[in-house]
């Protein structure tokens, strides 16, 4: 699946200093997961001694450090790493100045999702992350439900009317595992108003989020993203406004709900609650028609700092990383990532991940697109809409919007873009 990213309207340029990068013969990686900090750091010493290239890694994240101000600051030390970490267009537009275009390394022809600009390839995928409805396979067997009838919305409302006239035979509270209150607007305003820019069409159609970028608004495909997400919010749990994510992915690891819309980052979760239950993905209905595909995408890359004295051995990193057992084992057994390589044959155990190997190998996948709008669109214009709608929906229309309105909000906020 080839991204073709466009070009936003905006641009920030920080203007870096053009001293070198790390000392030559020490190849520093400086990379945003401390969740793979050990298992990374083991495998660069035994990459290390098996080539015999000087190597460390440097990681920043979570809670107590900020990826993004802590990598300004590197870059503007005398000590600059030599492979860092962007997310997409935004971040290849901070740092475009000292970025490293990639000229006939093998990788590029075993992945489709590089990161591209003008034509040119400027970013190794670090993983694909993927989500859909993910679903528990054992309620909906026993409601006599087939996930994979579920491509359109009337397979879906079939499904949830389905599943709430069963809830008490079931043991479920509700259909769907869904939040859209404080806190999440990056469930709703970026990821399902993903919807809006991709669903139903080829990955590297991007005639939609050109047009947002642009300023225009599609109303047609508004209205069937607002039929969606109607009948997810009619069917969600009653945390569906005062839940946070904990709620919400707890609701589903405890087979609260049949359905939650989450990506494979919840993982960690699910494996910490100990399911016991097989879980699987089914499309998005956020178009009208067949949806056939996830939403599947590599959310960050790893890039290289062209001012290094390092750049053949960040390459050789980056090679050794996508084509050889040990970084396949690296990233499937060790960091539970999904990779972005053809190559790789291993399959995570973590469940939802290895659903997202399956739907990446069908080819059946759906663009990011939402990381391509203006900054902060999605979580402060976009996202406080879904939280207006959702309460419409608990309140039975005391409060909140209606469809027609939060339609035309969205359409609003589209066309305010400049």
């Amino acid at each position: 699946m080839k991204k073709l990213l466009v070009l936003v309207a905006f641009v920030l340029v920080v203007t870096l200093a053009a001293c070198g990068g790390s000392d030559e013969g020490t190849l520093v990686i400086f990379q945003n997961k401390i969740e793979i900090d050990d298992v990374m750091k083991d495998y660069v010493a035994a990459w290390s001694d098996e080539t015999g290239i000087d190597a460390e890694v440097r990681s920043c994240g979570g809670d107590s450090c900020g990826y993004q101000t802590q990598l300004l600051a590197e870059l503007q030390a005398d000590d600059q790493p030599d492979i860092f970490v962007i997310e997409g267009m935004g971040g290849y537009l901070e740092y475009q100045d000292i970025i490293f275009e990639f000229d006939g390394d093998a990788w590029i022809d075993d992945t489709a999702l590089e990161f591209t600009h003008d034509g040119g390839v400027y970013g190794f995928p670090v993983a694909v992350e993927a989500w859909g409805m993910g679903y528990n396979a054992d309620i909906l067997d026993a409601a006599g439900v087939n996930p994979d009838d579920l491509t359109n919305l009337a397979a879906y409302q079939d499904a949830f009317e389905t599943l709430e006239a069963q809830k008490d035979s079931l043991g479920i509270e509700a259909p769907v595992s869904m939040g859209a209150g404080t806190g999440l607007a990056w469930v709703t305003g970026l990821h399902n108003f993903n919807g809006y820019l991709s669903a139903g069409l080829d990955p590297s159609n991007s005639e939609v989020i050109d047009d947002l970028n642009n300023g225009i608004a599609h109303t047609d495909r508004l209205e069937d993203l607002a039929d969606w997400v109607e009948l997810l919010f009619m069917y969600s749990t009653d945390s569906l406004l005062e839940g946070n994510y904990d709620t919400q992915v707890g609701d589903f690891a405890a087979g609260n709900t049949a359905f939650i819309h989450q990506g494979n980052w919840i993982d960690p979760n699910l494996l910490d609650a100990g399911i016991d239950f097989e879980v699987g993905y089914a499309p998005h209905a956020a178009a009208s028609g067949e949806n056939d595909s996830i939403f599947i995408g590599a959310p960050s890359y790893y890039v290289i700092n062209k001012n290094s004295d390092n750049v053949e051995e960040a390459r050789q990193y980056l090679e050794d990383l996508a084509a050889t057992e040990e970084g396949h084992d690296y990233m499937v057994n060790q960091a539970n990532m999904v990779p972005a390589f053809e190559s790789v044959t291993l399959v995570p155990e973590a469940p939802l991940s290895a659903a997202v190997v399956e739907w990446v190998q069908a080819g059946k996948g759906y663009a990011w697109w939402q990381n391509d709008m203006p900054q902060g669109f999605g979580m402060e214009q976009v996202g406080p809409i879904y939280d207006l709608f959702a309460q419409y929906i608990v309140s039975d229309g005391a409060n909140g919007i209606d469809k027609a309105e939060f339609v035309q909000q969205l359409e609003a906020e589209i066309e305010s873009i400049d």
